[in-house]
């Protein structure tokens, strides 16, 4: 299977959670198996 991980790296952002729904959505269409980082660069070093 076919991962994909989404992180923002900045603070809240006009758009930015209708961006992750439409990323998340079409990689899940394509099989992806899709995981969220919490904490942007930080969350995904440390976790």
């Amino acid at each position: 299977m076919r991962k994909i991980g989404i992180l923002t790296s900045g603070g809240d952002a006009p758009g930015m959670n209708a961006a992750v729904r439409a990323l998340t959505r079409m990689a899940l269409q394509e099989g992806f198996e899709v995981y969220g980082v919490y904490d942007g660069y930080k969350g995904l070093v440390e976790d």
